[in-house]
C-alpha cells in the first residue's frame, strides 16, 4: 500500500478536521483527527487523544480544529516557500479550505469567542481558527460526516466506509497502478515500510515518463 501522487490533479491544500467525542470513556477523553491533502493526496495527518476533557461534542470539535489550524499555518508557509523558490508566487495566497462536519462548531468559529453559558469554559486560545478566518488565511466549511476524511483518524469505521475514505486520501495498491504506469502517466508512489514502523516513510517508486 502507498500514497499515490498524480500530476493531473490541480487541487490546492485542503484540510479536514474531526473529533471522536469520548472515544476513551474510561478517561473522559476525546480523539482529535485531521488530515491535509494537496493534489488530492494526503500530505499531513494526525490522530491524538485530547489532553482536555471535552464537555460536549461541539467542545471536542473546537479542540480538534484548533490543532488542525496550527498545522495549516505551517503547511501554508511551506507551500508559499516552495512557490517562491519556483517563481510561482502571485502575491497573497488564497484562503485554505478546512472542512468540519459540526455546524455548531463552524458557527462559533465564525463569531469568535463569546462568553456565553455554553462557551465560557472554553479557553479563548482555542478560537485561534477564528483569527485565521478574519485574516483570510483559512475558510472553514461544512461537510457531511460521511465525506469527512478526518473520520479515519478518530474512530473505527465500517469496512466500506474505511475503504472509501482511504481511497479518497490517495492510498493505493501498487498492482492497481499498473495501468497508469503502462500508459505513461506522470506519478509518484510513496509506501510505508512496516519493518521500520508505520510512521516511517520509504520512497518506493517515482515515475516521470513523458
Amino acid at each position: 500500500m502507498g500514497l499515490f501522487f498524480s500530476n493531473t490533479c490541480k487541487e490546492d491544500l485542503i484540510g479536514f478536521a474531526d473529533a471522536g467525542y469520548l472515544s476513551d470513556p474510561h478517561n473522559a477523553r476525546s480523539q482529535t483527527g485531521y488530515v491535509f491533502t494537496c493534489g488530492g493526496t494526503a500530505i499531513s495527518w494526525r490522530s491524538m487523544k485530547q489532553t482536555l476533557a471535552a464537555t460536549s461534542s461541539n467542545h471536542a470539535e473546537i479542540l480538534a480544529i484548533h490543532e488542525a489550524s496550527r498545522e495549516c499555518v505551517w503547511l501554508r508557509s511551506v507551500v508559499q516557500h516552495i512557490r517562491e523558490d519556483c517563481g510561482l508566487s502571485a502575491g497573497k495566497e488564497a484562503p485554505t479550505v478546512m472542512y468540519e462536519d459540526n455546524a455548531a462548531c463552524i458557527a462559533q468559529l465564525k463569531d469568535g469567542y463569546i462568553k456565553g453559558d455554553r462557551t465560557k469554559h472554553i479557553l479563548p486560545k482555542f478560537f485561534f481558527t477564528h483569527e485565521l478566518q478574519k485574516n483570510g488565511d483559512v475558510r472553514v466549511l461544512q461537510i457531511r460526516s460521511s465525506e469527512n476524511l478526518a473520520d479515519l483518524f478518530t474512530k473505527a469505521l465500517p469496512t466500506t466506509t474505511f475503504k472509501k475514505l482511504t481511497h479518497m486520501i490517495g492510498l493505493r495498491r501498487l498492482k492497481d497502478l499498473n495501468g497508469c504506469l503502462i500508459r505513461g502517466s506522470n506519478c509518484a508512489l510513496h509506501s510505508f515500510s512496516l519493518n521500520y514502523g508505520f510512521s516511517h516513510w520509504v520512497f518506493l517508486v517515482r515515475f516521470l515518463m513523458r
